[in-house]
């Protein structure tokens, strides 16, 4: 009889364990995600067994201020990014047992954004926006929680080229960008 039950058991643990932890990425992911100052859509696409393509749109938000802290106000414009993604880890914690739903794992990226002049949003008049690219190794970490709720950090640096001829100005400018995030979000 105990034989019986240990068979049972043996066979649930497999199947309770290919439901709910994959060795690989999932084939698309989609979701949306907030963080400081930002909305974004996202949806990632498997490439190989442990590498992404993840693609997001989304309004990035800045403070600017005037001479008094009542004068602050907020400006949203519009970004593109795409970003290969290796989770690095994501075998080891399916072999541990832990939630691998959503890509639940540790990622290098690297982060290649496009900020596009199309709009601002903002309660000043005459503020635009020069057209830019940003191209930044990043690290993060992505975790599900209850099933379509997440919680994804990372942290990089890298280079952002803005084209501020295009907008009137003498030259282009490069320079130093970093990437700190910590988003919540939601997968569908």
């Amino acid at each position: 009889m105990s034989k019986f039950y240990l068979t049972v058991f043996l066979v649930g643990m497999f199947f309770l364990a290919k439901a709910q932890n994959r060795s690989e990425v999932e084939k698309s992911v989609i979701g949306i995600q907030t963080g400081y100052l930002g909305a974004w859509a996202h949806h990632e696409a498997k490439l190989a067994n442990k590498i992404a393509l993840r693609t997001e749109v989304g309004l990035l938000g800045d403070l600017i201020g005037g001479n008094y802290w009542n004068d602050a106000g907020s400006i949203w414009t519009p970004v593109l990014s795409l970003e290969p993604r290796w989770y690095y880890n994501i075998s080891k914690r399916a072999s541990r047992l832990k939630k691998t739903k959503g890509n639940s794992a540790n990622f290098l990226s690297i982060n290649g954004s496009f900020y596009p002049d199309w709009f601002v949003l903002s309660k000043y008049d005459k503020i635009q926006m020069v057209n830019q690219i940003s191209i930044v190794p990043t690290w993060g970490i992505r975790r599900v929680v209850w099933s379509h709720f997440t919680v994804e950090a990372g942290i990089g640096i890298g280079y952002r080229y803005v084209f501020a001829k295009n907008a009137g100005y003498p030259e282009n400018n490069g320079e130093l960008a970093g990437n700190l995030h910590l988003r919540f979000g939601y997968i569908f």
